[in-house]
């Protein structure tokens, strides 16, 4: 392989044809062979990648279990560490995805945001413990500390706001704006909720 990096004991050990890769740490891309345009840098990052392209790893164990996943980016402690073939993730906080294992495009920004989603795809979570309890469920939108908080397999919800839709488990469909804004059950299907218990009026422009 050519173009590659190395600075950490044994980092791009297992290498064969893999080009363009820049590991650094302990074990940072250890059993890569082929896979190329590959950053990785924190102790074990990017560890048990083979075949996997374009993935960027920067913190502990970020990345660490990936094979062949592709195009997966993780900024934080144990962030999609456990990741093996997911494409298209994007973690930014310590232990972001951490459980994702085969699930595609999420996103994910803020402390514990989609911590234990194993297989939903599409879901993105702004905000610190957004869509933590999350695991299989797909296409739901959190933005806002603890938004969708205890979201398992509800899918296609949006919630908007801290705490919105906080209650929620296997709901769907369901779109909540505000601060503290949430369905009226934690099963509740196609509910529209504007925000919280102390909204009292709710006002058009003329």
């Amino acid at each position: 392989g050519s173009n590659n990096t190395g600075s950490g004991y044994r980092s791009l050990f297992a290498n064969t044809t893999g080009t363009n890769n820049t590991a650094t740490g302990f074990e940072a891309l250890k059993n890569n062979t082929t896979g190329y345009r590959h950053t990785a840098s924190g102790m074990y990052a990017l560890r048990a990648n083979t075949t996997g392209t374009g993935n960027t790893a920067t913190g502990f164990e970020a990345l660490s279990a990936n094979t062949t996943g592709t195009d997966n980016a993780a900024f934080g402690l144990e962030c999609l560490n456990v990741n093996t073939t997911g494409h298209r993730n994007t973690g930014i906080g310590g232990y972001n995805l951490r459980a994702n294992t085969t699930g595609s495009n999420n996103t994910a920004s803020g402390y514990n945001a989609l911590l234990d989603n194993t297989t939903g795809i599409k879901n993105t979570a702004n905000g610190a413990y957004a869509l933590q309890k999350n695991t299989t469920a797909d296409k739901n939108t959190a933005s806002g500390a603890y938004a969708l908080y205890f979201n398992t397999t509800g899918e296609k919800n949006s919630g908007i706001g801290n705490e919105a839709l906080f209650g929620n488990t296997t709901g769907y469909n369901n779109t909540a704006l505000g601060n503290a804004a949430g369905g009226s059950s934690s099963t509740v299907t196609n509910q529209i909720t504007l925000g919280d218990g102390n909204i009292g009026s709710l006002r058009c422009e003329q």
